[in-house]
C-alpha cells in the first residue's frame, strides 16, 4: 500500500525523512506550471536555481545563446531575466534550449526535495500524466505532494493542485492510504472550479491586479500536456 500525503508548504520538507519517497512539487502560480508548459513547447531541460545569482552563475557554464534565463524574487521579475509565467516564456524562443529558472518558492522546493528517491514537477496542466507514471513505476512508495507555498505560508492554489492529484490517485487503480491532509485537499478540489479557486487565492488576486488574468486562465487547464519532468541527480529537470 502506498501512502499519499500532502505537505502544506515547502518548509515542512525540513522535518521529513525523504529516503525512498516520491516527491511531487507543486507551484501552480507559477513555477511548476511554467516548467511544464516550457517542456510541452520543446525546451530541452530546466535547471531550477535557488536564486538569481545561482541562475546567472549556471548560465556562464553554457554556450552563449543556448540558455534562457527566467525568474523572479518576491513576485518581481529579476533584472535581465524573462518574466517567469508560462505565456511569457512561450513567447520566447525556448525550443531546444536550456531554461535556467529561479523563483522564490517553486525552485526552492525542488532543491529542498533532493534527498528523495524520485522528484517530479507537476501542475494542473500535467496532473494525469504524472499520477499515471507514479502509479505505474513506483508502486508501494510513499508519495509526498509538496505545496510550495509562499515564504513559509500556505497557498490555496497549491493545495487545490494537490487535491487534483489526490483525486487522480484515487482513480488510478492502486492501493492507497490517504492522509488527512490529502483528504482535505481532495475535498477542496472536488467542491471548487479550478479557475475560480486560483483567482480567489492571495497570489491569484495579486496576479489579477497585474493584469495577468490570461496566465491564470492558462494554468487552470487540467491534464492538457503529457510531459513528466523529473529531477535528475545532476540537478536538472528532464522529461521521462
Amino acid at each position: 500500500m502506498s501512502k499519499i500525503h500532502v505537505l502544506l508548504k515547502k518548509e515542512e520538507l525540513d522535518n521529513e525523512r525523504l529516503d525512498g519517497k516520491v516527491v511531487v512539487v507543486l507551484d501552480i502560480l507559477f513555477a511548476t506550471s511554467s516548467i511544464v508548459a516550457a517542456f510541452a513547447h520543446g525546451v530541452a531541460s530546466v535547471i531550477p536555481a535557488l536564486d538569481g545569482a545561482a541562475a546567472q552563475a549556471e548560465a556562464h557554464k553554457h554556450a552563449v545563446g543556448s540558455t534562457v534565463l527566467s525568474g523572479e524574487l518576491n513576485a518581481e521579475t529579476l533584472p535581465g531575466f524573462v518574466h517567469p509565467t508560462p505565456l511569457a516564456l512561450l513567447r520566447e524562443e525556448i525550443a531546444g534550449r536550456t531554461l535556467i529558472y529561479s523563483t522564490t518558492n517553486g525552485t526552492v522546493a525542488l532543491q529542498k526535495s533532493r534527498g528523495a528517491a524520485h522528484i517530479y514537477a507537476a501542475a494542473l496542466l500535467n496532473g494525469a500524466a504524472v499520477v499515471e507514471h507514479i502509479a505505474r513505476t513506483h508502486p508501494g512508495n510513499t508519495v509526498l505532494l509538496v505545496c510550495s507555498g509562499s515564504a513559509d505560508n500556505f497557498n490555496l492554489e497549491d493545495f487545490y493542485g494537490a487535491g487534483y492529484l489526490v483525486s487522480l490517485f484515487r482513480h488510478a487503480g492502486g492501493d492507497y492510504d490517504f492522509s488527512d491532509a490529502a483528504l482535505a485537499a481532495e475535498l477542496l478540489h472536488n467542491q471548487c472550479d479550478a479557475e475560480d479557486c486560483l483567482r480567489s487565492a492571495r497570489v491569484g488576486r495579486m496576479m489579477l491586479a497585474r493584469q495577468l488574468d490570461q496566465e491564470i486562465h492558462f494554468v487552470a487547464q487540467k491534464s492538457c500536456y503529457a510531459v513528466i519532468p523529473k529531477l535528475a541527480e545532476d540537478g536538472c529537470l528532464r522529461i521521462v
